[in-house]
């Protein structure tokens, strides 16, 4: 009788069966973007994990990204302070309703002013600073009579929302926020709190429009 032959040690482990069984496929992330994406006119909106109660459920409009840092507003947070009881020439250009919008924890006694005008260049350099397209910064110095007709939209904020060099990629890579593109609409919107927080995310694309149901305050979840 002839005797089994030894394996081959080169021919390595026989070949496991086929057991008709797939490898589940892993859930893909939600793309939240880069702080590469940052930009002014882009939209940094709270991330559900984010629970710093000055920033959940925010979307900041983004003023000016650079290497000395980033500077924004939170949008569709309204305040009681009427515009007209305090800059009354401009409460008649400002979309309702006409009062300030808290604009961040930094600087609360400084008001800035973000108007839509499609028709900017008509006006020439009448105290109108471009952010982004149709978004400008107002010097709230001029004479507001000289953009009447000129603008579209006009919104006044107290205070704003900033972050020192660095401070803002290293929130971005903890998933603190995703990096969205912004509209001058966003700036004018009459939404408000977890209402723009959810239509910003819905219009987004995969997983990230899908959190648009979710809360914006995780705690209520």
């Amino acid at each position: 009788m002839t005797p089994p032959s030894s394996p081959d040690p080169d021919s390595g482990p026989p070949a496991r069966p086929a057991t008709g069984r797939r490898r589940r496929d892993a859930v893909p992330a939600v793309s939240i973007g880069s702080v590469a994406d940052v930009r002014p006119g882009s939209l940094l909106v709270a991330m559900p994990s984010l629970t710093d109660p000055t920033f959940a459920g925010a979307v900041v409009y983004v003023l000016d990204h650079n290497d000395s840092g980033t500077l924004g507003v939170v949008l569709g947070r309204p305040s009681g302070v009427e515009i007209r009881d305090v800059l009354p020439g401009w409460c008649d250009l400002a979309v309702p309703p006409g009062v300030f919008h808290v604009g961040g924890p930094c600087e609360t006694d400084t008001a800035l002013c973000l108007a839509v005008s499609p028709a900017a260049a008509a006006l020439g350099d009448r105290g109108l600073r471009r952010v982004a397209g149709d978004v400008y910064l107002v010097d709230l110095d001029t004479d507001p009579e000289e953009l009447d007709g000129g603008v579209s939209g006009l919104r006044v904020f107290a205070g704003y929302a900033g972050w020192s060099p660095g401070q803002l990629a290293g929130e971005v890579a903890e998933g603190a926020w995703a990096c969205v593109p912004g509209t001058p609409e966003d700036v004018v919107s009459d939404l408000s709190g977890p209402q723009l927080w959810r239509r910003v995310l819905a219009r987004q694309s995969g997983l990230l429009a899908v959190l648009s149901t979710a809360p914006a305050d995780p705690t209520l979840n």
